[in-house]
């Protein structure tokens, strides 16, 4: 008999529930909506309003923008206390998982079709399996690994998006760690690769660029959200600053997309995921990007060997919450 299941991505700004059928090794999407996540008091409150009050679900899975410890979720970017227990008990359901956001993600990059990639670095292909990285910059920055192992992949969660930036060899980067270490301390590289690392990033070079900032964007920024204006108008080429963060956030992109390929000896690939990766994936298509990843000294000709894709798919965590789970249930 097939079984249903509950799947979740839960986002510092989105909410994103979606309802599989289980079929033997397929599963099929039934339904799926996004909520904004400041809209609700809790992860019970918005799933209860998705599933409604006659819908049976056989188990579910959460992926959360942060650790998982002890069934209790840390998240970093969602002001929710996210338990277990408590969602076994608000939502009815027994089997229930959490797990990090970004370990979701990497299961779900196994299930994406050839066309819901976009490859940047064709790299080699192997023929039995390697591990592989996946990175994701939106309102945080998450970073998992896929562990090949005889019996399939087994994904690793990290808060490798925490550790501490370290600027390429360039004045300019050199610079902003400066610039927000007088901020903030300590300066991870979440605060320059993420939506508001685009914002801290811009803030910089008001700085330390000669161009007066225009009255009409300024206009912008106060009054729409600072990251996706100034991506706006980088793409669009209306405004030169914008511009040069833009291409900042995507060097720094290359640059820890390779750092976490020489931590998993991701020979299987890299992908980069999230929400921000396809909105500017013409700016990940310039150099910069592979300049950024390649520059490792002796490591550049291991690294040319490396495919690095970008996911499409804007489910992609949902499906890897759906996958994992449904394991459970064979």
């Amino acid at each position: 008999m097939a079984s249903v299941v509950l799947a979740g991505d839960i986002g510092g700004t989105k909410t994103h529930l979606g309802l599989f059928k289980l079929d033997g090794d397929n599963f099929q999407l039934l339904r799926d909506e996004s909520y904004a996540t400041a809209a609700f008091e809790s992860l019970e409150k918005v799933a209860s309003l998705f599933l409604g009050h006659d819908c049976h679900v056989d188990a579910a899975c959460f992926g959360v923008p942060g650790p998982v410890i002890e069934g209790r979720s840390h998240a970093t970017n969602v002001t929710w206390e996210i338990e277990v227990q408590a969602l076994k008990q608000g939502l009815g359901i027994e089997q229930t998982h959490l797990m990090n956001d970004l370990e979701a993600t990497a299961y779900g990059v196994l299930h994406l079709n050839p066309g819901e990639v976009l490859e940047l670095q064709r790299g080699e292909r192997r023929s039995a399996p390697s591990n592989i990285g996946v990175i994701a910059a939106g309102t945080g920055l998450g970073e998992a690994g896929l562990v090949a192992t005889p019996v399939g992949y087994h994904a690793v969660a990290t808060e490798g998006g925490h550790c501490g930036f370290a600027p390429a060899d360039d004045d300019d980067q050199r610079a902003l760690q400066a610039f927000l270490a007088r901020e903030f301390g300590h300066v991870s590289f979440e605060r320059v690769l993420s939506g508001p690392g685009l914002h801290n990033i811009y803030r910089y070079l008001l700085t330390s660029m000669h161009e007066s900032e225009p009255s009409w964007l300024a206009d912008m920024i106060r009054k729409g959200d600072p990251p996706a204006v100034i991506s706006e108008n980088a793409l669009a080429g209306r405004d030169t600053r914008c511009v040069r963060a833009l291409e900042m956030l995507v060097a720094i992109y290359g640059a820890e997309a390779s750092n976490l390929a020489l931590k998993y000896l991701s020979m299987g690939g890299i992908y980069l995921c999230g929400g921000i990766a396809p909105k500017i994936k013409s700016f990940l298509q310039r150099p910069v990007f592979l300049e950024g990843f390649l520059a490792k000294g002796r490591l550049r000709p291991m690294l040319e060997r490396i495919p690095v894709r970008v996911a499409l798919n804007p489910s992609t965590a949902l499906l890897g919450a759906a996958a994992y789970i449904a394991k459970t249930l064979v």
